[in-house]
């Protein structure tokens, strides 16, 4: 499993070569919720949106449901008890967040229908922090 940062951030397994640092980590809650949603609905993916209808948040769907192509780039790996969830991204939606860490959290509210978190009265979000040293861009 994965292990909790100084911060109480799950950090996921580093996937970009010549990269040191993790991009994305789970806050606790997130976790707790997506242990839930595991149970509910099996293995799970988080896909990073790119804005339209559900307003660049993050999306987690059952693995299958959401397919990734070459346009997709996987920012890292999450080793929870249940198994492996993995983090994508499109490609040219990293080229302008190439620069920062993602955290996902979780709120009250109403998200996007499309993610399995939907129903729950809750909804991830990204928490995003600047950083240095990250791969500039993927061009």
């Amino acid at each position: 499993m994965s292990e909790f940062s100084a911060l109480g951030t799950l950090n996921a397994e580093i996937v970009i070569p010549g990269e040191t640092e993790s991009r994305v980590a789970l806050t606790a809650a997130a976790v707790e919720l997506l242990h839930k949603l595991w149970q509910q609905h099996g293995p799970l993916m988080f896909h990073q949106s790119g804005g339209c209808c559900d307003g660049s948040s993050p999306m987690c769907y059952p693995v299958g449901d959401f397919l990734t192509a070459e346009a997709d780039l996987l920012l890292g790996v999450f080793r929870l008890p249940e198994g492996e969830l993995g983090f994508w991204m499109s490609k040219e939606q990293f080229n302008y967040w190439s620069h920062t860490h993602l955290t996902v959290d979780v709120v009250k509210g109403r998200g996007s229908g499309f993610s399995v978190e939907a129903p729950e009265g809750v909804r991830f979000l990204i928490r995003s922090r600047l950083v240095e040293g990250f791969v500039e861009s993927l061009q």
